[in-house]
This record gives structure tokens, sequence and C-alpha cells, in this order.
């Protein structure tokens, strides 16, 4: 009788039961050694020497001087990234709440994750004809509006580096798909503290976005507002930067 070949979906799931393993029993005894590692996730200390080298490459676990493992600092920053985002979204709903009881549209609240924006809550007016941005979806940060002001947080050199690595893929007629019209809008929506996404994502659909900052003053996050494009009004600026202010204060921001 022949024996069956290993499925090599069933292999890579293996690995992450043993990493995840491996991750537990370090976040259990902090600083150790290959040996009690391997005892405590009874993995052979070959196997377990494999997976912490590779989680090593990643960044999510190092090895000090003595040979001990630590969890990694890539693994620290993640989790700290998601502490932050739960933060964010705590204190924010009922302010973005209040923001779309005063304009009756969709508001927004996003993250930025590498070239996207990854929208991560959002409170919608009861109307027929609204803007849904589903929680979870992501856009390229050159056309929205929170996207294109953490583009010109970064700087001009990371800007560039934004330009030549991503292309500027046009979404719309209306996306600015060469540097020289992305750089004008970020400048002139820097200088003015907020910024528009004419049309440049999806025809029909205009936003406001701004961005919210924590203790530091880093802008951890970008809150938009989403409407029909002949709905949209400039009148909402203050109120959307009002609410910003509001969320950016009780994450700790002095300004």
């Amino acid at each position: 009788m022949k024996k069956g070949k290993s499925h090599p979906v069933s292999s890579s799931i293996q690995v992450i039961d043993r990493m995840v393993a491996l991750l537990d029993a370090l976040a259990a005894e902090g600083s150790t050694s290959l040996k009690i590692l391997a005892a405590e996730t009874a993995l052979h200390p070959s196997t377990a020497f494999r997976i912490l080298n590779s989680m090593i490459r990643h960044g999510l676990v190092i090895r000090d001087e003595a040979g001990a493992y630590l969890l990694g600092p890539h693994l620290l920053q993640l989790a700290a990234q998601a502490h932050v985002d739960l933060d964010l979204r705590a204190v924010a709903r009922s302010e973005m709440e209040w923001l779309r009881d005063q304009i009756g549209e969709t508001v927004n609240l996003t993250v930025r994750q590498g070239d996207e924006v990854v929208y991560v809550e959002r409170v919608s007016p009861q109307r027929m004809m609204r803007v849904e941005q589903v929680v979870g979806s992501r856009a390229p940060l050159h056309v929205t509006a929170v996207g294109k002001l953490m583009l010109g947080e970064a700087g001009e050199s990371v800007i560039g580096d934004y330009v030549r690595r991503t292309r500027l893929p046009a979404y719309t007629v209306n996306t600015h798909s060469n540097r020289k019209q992305l750089l004008a809008d970020i400048q002139a929506s820097l200088t003015r503290g907020y910024a528009l996404d004419d049309e440049e994502a999806e025809l029909g659909v205009g936003c406001i976005g701004v961005l919210v900052r924590d203790a530091s003053g880093a802008a951890v996050a970008g809150l938009s507002v989403s409407a029909p494009v002949e709905r949209r009004q400039l009148d909402w600026v203050g109120l959307v930067q009002e609410t910003a202010r509001r969320i950016s204060a009780r994450m700790g921001y002095p300004g």
C-alpha cells in the first residue's frame, strides 16, 4: 500500500502552529534557551532552531549575546500598533457619531499600512443614498484625502519613493497620476490643514480628510467624511477639523 504524500497546505499550517507555540513559550518564559523552548513546545531542538531562525530574519524573535531567545522588535511593533488601533477606535467612535449627526454623511477612521490606508472604523447615517467604506478595506495613499496628508507628513523624499514604487495607478480620470500634480495637491492640503478627494478614488464620491495625532504629535490616523460629490460641502471642514482635534486630545495630543 502506497503512503500518501503530505499535503503542502497541511505542512504550512503545521509550521504556523509550531511558530505560535514557540511565541507563546517565549512570552511565558521571557529570555530563554533553545533547550527550554524545545521542551516547552515538545518540538525537536533542530525543528525549533529552524523555525526560530526564520522568525529572527523577520524580526519576530531576537537572540542575545548569551544565546537566549526573546520576542523581537517587529512583533512588539505589531502589538503596539494593534493597541493604538484599539484605543483609536474606542475613543474616536463617539466623536465620529457626533460629526455624522452634524452633517448627515458617512465618517471614516483610517490608519496607514505601507502604501495604503486601511479603514478601521466607520459610522453611517440612516439615509438611502450614502457612501459606504467597508471596515477592513484598503485604498492607495494618493487617491484618498487622508492618504495625501500622510504622504505630506512623511516628506518629499518619501513621496518620491512612493511615486517610483507605485507608479501612481489611476483609479478615475481625476486621480493624480504624475508626481507634479500629486506634490502640488499635497502641498496645498498641508498649507490649509485639510485635504480633498475630488472623485479621485471613485467617480461620484468626494471626501474631506484631516489627520489625528497622538501624545507625541505623530499622525496616527486619518478622519474623513465621504459623500456623493454633489452633496459635499466645504462648510463641513471646520466640523471635521474640530472632531479630529477632540479625538487627538483624547489620545493625549496637547495641541
